[in-house]
């Protein structure tokens, strides 16, 4: 044992969760391990279960796929650091959300226990489960019949990737397993419950995902309202106590130590939503720094000294990022998701023998015949939507589109349109933010993209925002070790912890202003396409081909 200190920070993704230690002293990252998940997004099929097809939108998770990541990774981590174990003194957790457990008293899933194991609605519903849309509708009539003043909040819309509508969905479509658990909450949370024996809500993700504003949850007149025999859900499966952000849940228990290496009785601090953690990882946790964690999907946090009422935001939480700012959100459900799907169906089979004949990913093939081109060459304008649409419209129905092909466009025209439609989509974010006047000085990002120049380049022009990166290999991660860093006392608040341990690069990428001005061109396009589809007066066409394929595998399923 020596005078240093050093911490784990876990983060949990849609597919893997990574451990790193961290001095806490500089914030180097002195030892990392990656897990993947062996189970995945169980999205076709129920792989960890009888294998039975899954409904349209919907997305799921094994919870021993996290287990693993805390038997596997931590260890691992800490041997590649060659720190002393016994010099490691807190713990900080961060996963997607809200991905929803339904759980006995004790915190096991009801997917391990005999006769839920084929029961698709026992299993962890994933961030991206969009199977509770109809909920979400119906909780948003609702509350505007009601005038809830709570609505606000979230911008006038709900989400179904929210905890809400998958509970309702659960209630109303598998009373069995709604009966049957005890307690509701979310994967961080859960994992914090089962770290340290001590079950609490995190106020960050309360907030956000569990809709928890000035201390209060939605009324229980409110919530008959929306489905008689609903109007108790927070008393009866939610009412742990709220924990503020970097305080200690409590101690590492005895069983967790063994399972990881770690000594017992360590501060384990409350858990957080992974983009959020990303602010103190990047240190963007100051007014007018939007945090944007760019992956398989993207987050934007943004901190402000006052509420600013704001239409189409995933939420706004007082103290939800950072304690002593309001914390507004707005993200896209699918960045990465869309090139990496692009790739995997749509691209032809002798562009991949080049790539792989030249060494290089299709994606930076595809980028290299597409970056010479002049803005707007390609001819063509997409919408990123084909995972729905998180901010601003908050509509999973939303689906993807490519408008302006002709027998002469080619795969690099079509990546390059995906490229800067999520590009567009992003601008729409920050656009609605100032409008509604919440300053965006600049972006500080961070997430698998940062590793394509050409793309980050291309997201200043079209936001005409500088761009700073955070120079962390694992920002999300290393966001937790900073909040664990807090709760263990190393530092009194988040403020002074991500001064002393998060590195970022000033202005990494510089709006070129002659770009943007051409890209303006195209995002007026964007626009009516994005209004026209999304804010379709009446039924959009989008929403009555989602129907159909519902009712087609409604069909196939009742004929088997």
């Amino acid at each position: 044992m020596s005078d240093k200190k050093y911490l784990i920070g876990i983060d949990y993704g849609t597919l893997s969760g990574r451990a790193i230690v961290v001095d806490a002293a500089t914030g180097e990252q002195l030892g990392t391990h990656v897990t993947e998940y062996p189970h995945g997004v169980m999205d076709r099929t129920l792989t960890a279960g009888d294998d039975q097809p899954l409904p349209p939108e919907f997305a799921l998770q094994n919870p021993a796929d996290y287990i693993k990541v805390l038997r596997e990774s931590v260890p691992a981590a800490v041997k590649a650091s060659g720190v002393d174990p016994a010099d490691i003194v807190g713990i900080g957790v961060d996963a997607t959300s809200a991905t929803v457990f339904f759980t006995d008293e004790d915190g096991v899933p009801l997917c391990e226990k005999p006769g839920f194991e084929n029961n698709v609605h026992a299993y962890v519903k994933l961030w991206k489960h969009h199977g509770a849309q109809d909920q979400a509708t119906r909780l948003v009539k609702v509350a505007e019949a009601g005038r809830e003043w709570w609505l606000g909040r979230y911008g006038g819309v709900l989400s179904s990737e929210l905890l809400l509508p998958k509970v309702l969905e659960v209630f109303e479509m598998a009373p069995e397993v709604y009966e049957e658990a005890a307690v509701v909450c979310n994967l961080l949370d859960w994992l914090t419950w089962r770290l340290t024996g001590t079950l609490t809500q995190s106020a960050g993700d309360s907030g956000y995902k569990r809709m928890l504003q000035d201390g209060t949850y939605p009324s229980h007149e409110y919530l008959e309202a929306v489905k008689p025999g609903f109007g108790t859900v927070f008393e009866d499966k939610m009412s742990a106590p709220v924990l503020p952000l970097g305080a200690k849940v409590g101690g590492l228990t005895k069983e967790m130590a063994e399972l990881t290496g770690l000594p017992e009785g360590i501060a384990v601090a409350s858990g957080n939503i992974d983009a959020h953690v990303v602010v103190a990882g990047a240190n963007a946790v100051r007014p007018g720094q939007l945090t944007a964690i760019l992956g398989t999907s993207s987050c934007y946090v943004l901190n402000g000294e006052e509420y600013r009422d704001c239409p189409g935001v995933f939420g706004i939480v007082d103290g939800g990022a950072v304690d002593g700012y309001w914390g507004f959100e707005g993200g896209q459900t699918a960045v990465g998701d869309i090139f990496a799907w692009f790739v995997d169906t749509c691209v032809p089979v002798e562009y991949k023998e080049e790539a792989a004949s030249r060494g290089v990913s299709v994606h930076d093939l595809l980028v290299e015949k597409s970056k010479d081109q002049e803005i707007g060459e390609h001819g063509l304008v997409a919408l990123d939507w084909h995972n729905g649409n998180r901010s601003i419209l908050a509509d999973a129905r939303l689906s993807g589109l490519i408008v302006g092909q002709t027998l002469t466009t080619r795969p690099e025209d079509m990546y390059r349109a995906l490229l800067e439609a999520t590009a567009f989509g992003c601008r729409v974010i920050i656009d609605n933010f100032v409008e509604h006047g919440i300053k965006v000085d600049e972006i500080v990002a961070a997430g698998g993209l940062l590793k394509n120049a050409y793309y980050m380049q291309m997201l200043a022009d079209i936001t005409r925002r500088p761009i700073s990166v955070s120079a962390a290999e694992q920002t999300g991660a290393l966001g937790s070790a900073v909040f664990a860093a807090v709760a263990a006392g190393v530092y009194p608040d988040v403020f002074a912890a991500a001064d002393a341990m998060s590195s970022v690069e000033k202005h990494a990428y510089e709006p070129n202003l002659e770009a943007s001005a051409r890209y303006d061109e195209v995002y007026e396009i964007y626009k009516e396409l994005h209004d026209f589809f999304g804010r379709y007066n009446g039924v959009s066409p989008m929403h009555r081909l989602k129907d159909i394929r519902a009712r087609v595998f409604r069909d196939k399923d009742a004929e088997q």
